[in-house]
């Protein structure tokens, strides 16, 4: 009995289909997102692996500090030949969050986890200014604590992280996110 990819093919809209898909490192590496399965000429499996080496250095630092819920979305998963970034979150509790980025930092060499605005370095390539995890690692995960995410539904409402990461800026539609999980993995 043949079962499902773990990653379903994008929907008609470029996007995966709305759900959250449970995934390893392992899954996503042998799915359609990097391997371009399906996918014309000019989808970049090399960049796409790249990026997901780097965000699987800062999911592997979350997963030593004891942060094992983490969602990753933004263009890596959708139907773009050449996204620019990972972006995500991981559910962290306030009452531990400086602790938590205080290990983290001391795992990182870069002492990269950091959100401050002041924080962010102007990149030429995308015209903005962007935190230094996505200098390093071209990678953005932010941690959940039940605030707002500073993203706004389609009536202008602020959401909260889960909200946020479930729709597709702009346009508003639901969209699918992968939840990484550490089964599988060495």
């Amino acid at each position: 009995m043949t079962h499902p990819p773990p990653i379903p093919p994008f929907d008609s809209r470029g996007l995966l289909p709305p759900g959250d898909y449970q995934v390893t490192f392992q899954d996503i590496r042998q799915s359609h997102l990097i391997t371009g399965a399906g996918h014309g000429p000019t989808w970049d499996a090399a960049w796409r692996s790249t990026l997901l080496d780097g965000c699987e250095v800062m999911v592997r630092q979350l997963w030593q500090v004891g942060i094992t819920s983490i969602v990753l979305d933004g263009s890596f998963v959708e139907d773009k030949d050449h996204p620019s970034d990972i972006d995500g979150y991981f559910d962290c509790d306030i009452k531990t969050l400086a602790s938590v980025v205080a290990q983290l930092n001391a795992l990182d060499f870069h002492r990269i986890w950091n959100w401050n605005p002041e924080s962010r370095v102007f990149d030429p390539a995308t015209g903005k200014a962007q935190l230094p995890m996505w200098h390093q690692y071209r990678t953005e995960l932010y941690p959940n604590t039940q605030q707002q995410s500073g993203i706004r539904d389609r009536h202008g409402q602020p959401l909260l992280f889960p909200s946020a990461f479930r729709q597709q800026r702009g346009s508003f539609e639901q969209k699918g996110v992968l939840l990484i999980s550490q089964g599988g993995t060495p």
